[in-house]
């Protein structure tokens, strides 16, 4: 190939020419725009998440020349920039010729909190009152405010227990970003003692001390799984290094909102706690990933991230803070490291695992965000903290989120052999005119309960001769007037939609389940064998977890089905 007399014509044989390469040309004024996003920020591989946010935010949407300028200034290939984006709900991919979406973006939860809420009437009132051409109305998964439902997302502002006429309300005024709380600060977070456990251990603490009263208060990973948390930090640390730290902070399991009320009050005792376990495993960065439907608190972790930079308690740059895109599938811990090195959101096949292998190949510790905040407790307060409250033959305190049918929905700080009758009690009671029913107890991985099993503990290990689990302790209550088959068909749906589609069993799985689901009667064989062939074959727990709601509803509410 070769480039003859005219200038910009290119020839592939004998009467043949073309005035450019092939593919999608770069456009200089969408290249200079992208450049001045980017500024003087590195042009790393993983960072390229954050650069299409910087391109969403700005533009309102992802616009082919946007993302071919990227790509350019990058050094990466389109497919790599096409790949990336059309994984994440919250990036609005625009091809050429395409109407780019409206200014104003309204998400509205249907998860089950607010599906009980009238979820569905909202956005059916939202759609007919509103102007599409101004406004796009969408639905979306849990946004972890399940204890103020029906809840929606304006832009980036939420708007709690949400009306049209709020909605209409907020638009007019332009209340299109989100509302920071009032929260403890770094100055009085210090003052109160703060910090000062993590300044002992920086300049005379031995790691393995820590690490045995992490084992003796008996804290365990409070994201789901409930791995024993000081154990984690042996696997990591018998790895050479360099090793890095991985703070998930995607809680994204429906009726999930515990780790969102304690940064929106108490974000240095999560970030103490959060430098404490890096400094146990000598970690070179320390990354934080946050969802996108959490505005303010990414928010607050940014203004306090820099006041620590300020104050030199840590080096500029240690604390690395990643925003997620919408996709439930990184609350999973290898794909949450796929999404920091910039990529799909992916499960990775195991082993390795991520204490060997985790970021950039390097050994990570990855902990939740609750997990971190309890280990800035047991060093402050000592293990006496966690292992001292006893109930029901059960050590320790859970954070339960706790919403649905019952009289005051919020976060509960209770005994972890808490039964889900002290749950609900302490949640003010069943909500007026509501008869107890069902309850979800964690998350709805953890499929459906009766109300008649009211006194097993919700806590590790208690529920699984039930065929469930606590999980994160997101607790649903269902009354009289709801059913659980509708319940378990919105839970197969969150499923269906959030699946990454790595693997067969779980993609075409979860859509046949949410299509044999709404039969008037279940195919309750096919449904069995359907949810055999998932839990035995999908490669995350999404896939293998996402069957229980079926599986509980054809054992305790066989009336429905």
């Amino acid at each position: 190939m070769a480039l003859d007399d005219r200038k910009g014509v290119w020839k592939s044989g004998r009467g043949k020419g073309r005035t450019s390469t092939k593919g999608r040309q770069l456009d200089d004024t969408a290249w200079d725009q992208v450049r001045d996003l980017l500024g003087d920020r590195p042009r790393q591989r993983d960072l390229l998440i954050e650069y299409l946010h910087l391109i969403q935010d700005q533009y309102g949407h992802l616009s082919a020349a946007h993302m071919r300028a990227l790509a350019e200034e990058m050094r990466i290939s389109q497919a790599e920039v096409y790949e990336v984006a059309t994984f994440y709900a919250h990036f609005d991919v625009v091809k050429e010729g395409e109407t780019p979406p409206p200014a104003l973006t309204i998400r509205v939860c249907d998860s089950l909190s607010c599906e009980l809420a009238g979820a569905q009437q909202l956005k059916a009132a939202l759609e007919d009152g509103l102007d599409a051409s101004q406004v796009r109305v969408l639905r979306a998964p849990c946004m972890g405010r399940c204890d103020t439902a029906p809840v929606l997302e304006l832009g980036h502002a939420h708007i709690d227990h949400a009306t049209v006429e709020k909605v209409e309300d907020a638009i007019a005024h332009g209340h299109t970003h989100p509302t920071i709380p009032d929260y403890e600060a770094l100055d009085a977070y210090v003052a109160g003692g703060g910090y000062r456990a993590l300044k002992d251990l920086r300049a005379t603490g031995n790691w393995e001390d820590v690490q045995a009263q992490i084992k003796e208060s008996g804290l365990r990973g409070l994201g789901g799984a409930g791995f024993p948390s000081g154990t984690k930090w042996g696997f990591v640390r018998a790895n050479e290094g360099p090793r890095y730290l991985a703070v998930n902070g995607d809680e994204g399991e429906p009726g999930t909102f515990k780790d969102r009320y304690y940064l929106e009050r108490t974000p240095h005792l999560f970030l103490e706690g959060m430098l404490i376990a890096a400094w146990a495993v000598e970690a070179e960065t320390a990354y934080i990933y946050m969802r996108d439907e959490y505005p303010a608190v990414l928010h607050i972790l940014a203004a306090e991230i820099k006041a620590l930079e300020d104050a030199g308690i840590v080096e500029p740059g240690y604390i690395d803070l990643r925003r997620g895109a919408g996709a439930y599938i990184c609350g999973e811990e290898s794909a949450m490291i796929e999404s920091i090195e910039g990529k799909r959101g992916i499960p990775r096949h195991r082993p390795p695992f991520v204490a060997q292998v985790g970021i950039h190949n390097r050994p990570t510790l990855v902990h939740n965000v609750e997990t971190l905040y309890w280990v800035a407790k047991v060093c402050r307060e000592g293990p006496e903290c966690l292992n001292t409250t006893e109930h029901n033959g059960r050590k320790g305190l859970r954070s339960y989120s706790v919403s649905g049918r019952v009289a005051q929905p919020g976060v509960y700080l209770l005994p972890a052999g808490s039964t889900i009758t002290d749950i609900i009690a302490a949640a003010g009671g069943m909500a007026d005119g509501h008869v107890f029913k069902a309850y979800q107890p964690g998350g709805p991985s953890s499929g459906l309960l009766p109300a008649s099993i009211n006194d097993v503990p919700l806590d590790f290990d208690t529920l699984q001769p039930l065929g469930t689990f606590i999980g994160s302790a997101a607790v649903v209550v269902l009354s009289d007037q709801d059913s659980a088959k509708a319940a378990a068909l919105n839970m197969l749906r969150f499923f269906e939609d959030e699946s990454c589609g790595q693997c067969t069993p779980c993609r075409v799985g979860c859509e046949k389940a949410v299509k044999l689901m709404q039969a008037d009667t279940w195919d309750q064989d096919l449904l069995t064998d359907l949810s055999t062939a998932m839990v035995d074959a999908s490669i995350c727990g999404l896939g293998q977890a996402a069957p229980n709601p079926i599986k509980s509803v054809m054992t305790h509410f066989q009336d429905e089905i």
